[in-house]
């Protein structure tokens, strides 16, 4: 299968099909919002605001939203890309604490990095928290390399952040290390595994393991 055939069929299997647990990840509309800014209010220090996503949602295609829907479509994670001259920047990944240790968190960041290679984008970045190990070995599954320290970036914290970049994502290695990921999306079924609006924001529950 070609990578242009097979980042089609990846992206139609995340939106549609249930894992095992039966999560199906699919676009953030309006309706999810309040379930959304409910999980924010319980992982983030400073929450994003309801009219924060409205205007997010607003910005059309130079943005990406997903939520990631539990049995009887309950908004059980969330995650957000950013588009600019050929560079996708995860701006958000939050997955509520009931639902940590599942694969949420790769299941969404697997659908960002799908759709940031969809649009075109070249690289990707984000930003973590320096203490936030679990997640940083998840970033390091699709490729994420420390490139960087930004000083007091979690301010709220008091606390460093190191900026990733995953880079040469429309090569075909970058797209055999999704093919790789989404086998273990397709086998892990329900078993425990994982961890400013353009800022890094990603949680998914202190020292979560990548796996």
């Amino acid at each position: 299968m070609t990578v242009s055939l097979w980042r089609a069929a990846a992206h139609r299997r995340s939106r549609h099909q249930a894992g095992g647990d039966g999560v199906v990840i699919a676009p953030m509309r309006r309706r999810h919002l309040k379930s959304v800014v409910a999980i924010e209010q319980q992982v983030f220090p400073t929450p994003w605001s309801l009219s924060l996503y409205l205007s997010e949602l607003a910005m059309g295609s130079n943005r990406s939203y997903v939520v990631a829907l539990g049995p009887g479509s309950e908004v059980v994670g969330y995650a957000g890309l950013m588009l600019a001259v050929g560079e996708g920047h995860v701006t958000t990944i939050g997955v509520s604490p009931r639902w940590q240790r599942r694969g949420i968190g790769r299941r969404l960041l697997f659908e960002l990095a799908t759709t940031a290679r969809s649009r075109g984008a070249e690289d990707l970045t984000l930003e973590v928290r320096v203490t936030n190990t679990g997640a940083q070995a998840l970033y390091h599954e699709f490729g994420f390399a420390p490139a960087g320290i930004r000083k007091n970036y979690y301010a709220e914290v008091n606390e460093d952040a190191i900026v990733m970049w995953a880079h040469e994502i429309q090569s075909e290695e970058y797209g055999r290390r999704l093919e790789l990921i989404a086998g273990r999306i397709g086998s892990a079924g329900a078993k425990p595994s994982d961890g400013a609006p353009a800022g890094g924001r990603l949680s998914l529950g202190e020292g979560e393991p990548a796996t």
